[in-house]
């Protein structure tokens, strides 16, 4: 009987994850689609295929359902190699500092092609929302401090420009990369994913170092 209940529950555990998944993931196609404010949680439970009350059940309310998507969404990322301790240790492998430059500059547009136009919702909905505007700002706290991590790292191997902190080049880096900068460049003046990214090629440099790469 014990074995019994035991395989119920883990059936129910898998059947209460999949219910979640399909929740988040129609959220983030209907945000992605229409904007926070655009999307109600009525038609996330009727493009998830669930009844209403299941996602105040699994989730709670739309914030939490709007965070639960951003998480996903995270996840995705460092399931794919886009996390920033992978870039750290990608950019740690360079043979030259212009090697690494355009790691850098390539993995920072791959994850806005990503994650952009969820941000571009967080942004929006926060200029309404005081939850909303918790969480971006919460958002950009991690994100900084993620950069300010992988930058300790770029400091061991390849050194910084002379005089600047890791907070600094952090900061730097977070503000060039950062996905409304890429929002209104890519789709607001229509740049293409090259031309993008040869900009952030010519505007790290000023970041990282241009000369030899510290002794190893």
């Amino acid at each position: 009987m014990d074995s019994t209940r035991t395989r119920s529950q883990i059936r129910r555990d898998l059947q209460t994850a999949g219910t979640r998944g399909d929740i988040v993931e129609a959220a983030a196609e209907l945000m992605r689609e229409h904007g926070y404010a655009g999307t109600s949680i009525a038609a996330i439970a009727e493009r998830g295929g669930v009844a209403v009350q299941t996602i105040y059940n699994a989730i709670g309310s739309k914030v939490d359902v709007l965070a639960a998507v951003l998480a996903a969404a995270n996840t995705a990322s460092r399931a794919t190699g886009l996390s920033v301790a992978e870039l750290a240790s990608g950019i740690s492998g360079s043979a030259t500092p212009a090697t690494a430059v355009s790691g850098l500059a390539t993995w920072i547009t791959a994850d806005n092609e990503r994650t952009a136009p969820l941000h571009r919702v967080v942004n929006e909905a926060a200029g309404t929302d005081p939850e909303i505007r918790e969480l971006e700002v919460s958002m950009a706290a991690r994100s900084l401090h993620a950069y300010a991590e992988a930058v300790g790292a770029l400091r061991g191997q390849l050194g910084l420009r002379s005089g600047l902190s890791d907070h600094e080049a952090a900061t730097s880096i977070w503000a060039l990369g950062h996905p409304q900068v890429f929002h209104t460049l890519v789709v607001g003046l229509g740049w293409s994913r090259e031309t993008y990214t040869a900009w952030l090629r010519s505007a790290l440099p000023g970041v990282l170092p241009t000369g030899r790469l510290t002794a190893r």
